[in-house]
């Protein structure tokens, strides 16, 4: 039986991540996290990668590598990464079905995480 990923990038979010990583020597990676913080109460982190974590999940595409750290991933289930350039702003967005709402500056969120009974349905169905 397969694992499922926790999360997935759009095209658009990989190409960005190899862009990130080509221009930096010993980069493996991006590691994608959330904290406590802002107005919402929580922030996404985002950190590059020199020194694998065997507790982080992998996930790949294009050759583009984003590691979740393992205190986000009820949080981050099912999200989607993407990266945007608007007229106002530039950066990765997440798309993310545990967020339940967001500040208006955008920098924050409220998340909510994966129930035990909602992760032992995809164990099982993965």
């Amino acid at each position: 039986m397969g694992r499922f990923a926790v999360m997935s990038l759009t095209d658009a979010a990989a190409d960005r991540v190899k862009e990130i990583l080509s221009s930096r020597e010993n980069a493996l990676g991006l590691r994608v996290g959330v904290k406590k913080g802002g107005c919402a109460g929580m922030e996404y982190t985002i950190d590059l990668v020199t020194e694998i974590n065997p507790a982080d999940d992998a996930i790949e595409k294009n050759g583009a590598k984003v590691f979740v750290a393992p205190e986000a991933v009820l949080f981050l289930l099912g999200t989607v990464m993407d990266f945007e350039t608007t007229v106002l702003k530039t950066g990765f967005v997440f798309k993310n079905p545990n967020q339940s709402s967001a500040c208006g500056c955008g920098e924050s969120v409220e998340l909510t995480p994966v129930s035990a009974e909602h992760m032992r349905h995809l164990s099982e169905g993965a």
